[in-house]
C-alpha cells in the first residue's frame, strides 16, 4: 500500500510537471513576424503591427498594456461615459480650480496652444454646438438646428472659457462650456500606446487608431524597408490611396470632411463645424494630412486646417512650419498642394514623382481665382 502511494505521488509530480511544461512552452512559442492587435475603441477602430521578434508571452503582455494605455485616455477623456474625468471636469461650478491628471491637462494645454495659433479655429468648446448638430453624446435625431438654438449655444463658446495652469496641474471653467476633446484625443492615444512599446523595449511597429498613425523602424527588419501609409482620395464608399508615402519615425494624422456627415433634401452637413460660426464647413478643401513627432499635435492641427480651408489653412501652416499635405476638389479631380515643410521632408524628387504640387504665392493666386 505504502508503494502505491509513492507511485502515485510520483506520477503526480509528473503530471504536474508535464502541465507546467505544456505551459511554459505555449508561453514561449515563437510567433510569426508581424504579430498584429486589434479591435474597436474611440468609437473607431485600432491596429497595432509589430514586427520585433515575439512570444506568445510578450504578445499577451503587450496586448493588455496597450488595452490599458487606451482605457486610461478613454476614461480621462470620453464624454460618452459618466465616469470619466472630462465629464466630471464639464460638470464642475464655473470658476473654480479642478486638479486634473497629467494627460488631461497636456491635452488641454495643446488645445489651448492650437487654438491660439489657429485663431480659433480649433476649439474644444464647441461641444454644445457639435451636440446640436448631432455629432455629440446628445444623440439628438439627424436635423438641422434653428438659428435661434444655435445662436444659443454659441454665445458662450471660445477657447479662452478654458484656463490651464500646466504649472499646477489645474483646470477651470470660465463660462458655461462643455468641453470636447474628440479632435485632439485620439492622438494623445496613439502617442500613448507608441511611448509603451517604446518603453516596453519594441522598435518596429505601425500603431494605428482610426487613421492616426505613428510608425517606428521598419516593417521589414532584413530588408529595412519604411512602413508605408496611403493618403486616401477623400470620396465616400471603398478607400483608395491617392499617394503612398515613406513614415519613418514620423506620426500622420488626416481630418476630412467625406466621411461622418447626415444628408436633409439632398444637402449633405459636414461633421466639422467652424467655431467661428457654428456651420458646418463648406469649401473645396477635401482633406488635410499634418505630418508631426506627436499625434496630438498633428490631429488638432489637422481638424484647425480642415475648418478654414485650402487658402488660409496653408497660410496657417507655413507660418507656423507645420509639415502638411492637401487635398482640394476640382471639378471630378483632385489637386495635391504640400507645404514648404512637407517638401523639405519628403525631397523634391518624390514630389515631383507623386505629382503633388508644392505651394507658393502663386498657388494662393490660384485659389483666389477659382474661389476655393
Amino acid at each position: 500500500m505504502k508503494g502505491y502511494q509513492t507511485a502515485c505521488r510520483r506520477l503526480g509530480v509528473v503530471a504536474l510537471l508535464g502541465t507546467l511544461l505544456a505551459g511554459c512552452s505555449e508561453s514561449d512559442r515563437p510567433l510569426e513576424s508581424p504579430v498584429r492587435f486589434e479591435g474597436g475603441i474611440f468609437g473607431t477602430y485600432y491596429q497595432m503591427t509589430l514586427v520585433d521578434p515575439l512570444t506568445q508571452g510578450d504578445a499577451n503582455a503587450l496586448e493588455e498594456g496597450i488595452l490599458a494605455e487606451m482605457e486610461d485616455v478613454d476614461h480621462a477623456m470620453s464624454t460618452y461615459r459618466d465616469d470619466s474625468e472630462l465629464v466630471a471636469f464639464n460638470e464642475a461650478p464655473l470658476g473654480e480650480w479642478q486638479p486634473l491628471s497629467n494627460e488631461l491637462i497636456e491635452v488641454l494645454a495643446i488645445s489651448r496652444s492650437v487654438s491660439e495659433a489657429s485663431e480659433g479655429t480649433f476649439d474644444i468648446t464647441i461641444g454644445d454646438v457639435v451636440n446640436l448638430w448631432s455629432f455629440g453624446p446628445e444623440a439628438r435625431p439627424e436635423e438641422v438646428p434653428s438659428d435661434a438654438e444655435l445662436s444659443e449655444r454659441m454665445a458662450t463658446i471660445g477657447f479662452d472659457a478654458v484656463e490651464v495652469d500646466t504649472q499646477r496641474m489645474q483646470a477651470r471653467r470660465l463660462r458655461d462650456v462643455f468641453a470636447d476633446l474628440s479632435g485632439v484625443a485620439k492622438g494623445h492615444a496613439t502617442d500613448r500606446v507608441a511611448a509603451y512599446l517604446d518603453q516596453q523595449g519594441i522598435d518596429n511597429y505601425l500603431v494605428n487608431i482610426g487613421g492616426g498613425l505613428i510608425a517606428r523602424g521598419y516593417r521589414d527588419i532584413e530588408d529595412q524597408t519604411p512602413w508605408r501609409v496611403g493618403i486616401e482620395v477623400p470620396q465616400s464608399g471603398v478607400p483608395e490611396a491617392q499617394h503612398v508615402l515613406a513614415l519613418e519615425g514620423m506620426s500622420v494624422a488626416t481630418s476630412g470632411d467625406y466621411r461622418n456627415y447626415f444628408e436633409v433634401d439632398g444637402e449633405r452637413f459636414s461633421h466639422l463645424l467652424d467655431p467661428r460660426t457654428g456651420q458646418p464647413i463648406k469649401h473645396q478643401l477635401a482633406s488635410v494630412s499634418v505630418f508631426h513627432p506627436s499625434n496630438a499635435w498633428a490631429d488638432a492641427w489637422a481638424t484647425a486646417l480642415t475648418v478654414v480651408g485650402s487658402e488660409q489653412g496653408m497660410q496657417l501652416a507655413v507660418e507656423n512650419n507645420l509639415n502638411i499635405l492637401m487635398l482640394v476638389r476640382e471639378g471630378e479631380r483632385w489637386r495635391s498642394l504640400a507645404s514648404p515643410a512637407f517638401v523639405n521632408y519628403f525631397g523634391d524628387a518624390l514630389i515631383d514623382e507623386l505629382g503633388i504640387e508644392p505651394w507658393t504665392a502663386s498657388s494662393a493666386n490660384r485659389q483666389m481665382q477659382t474661389g476655393e
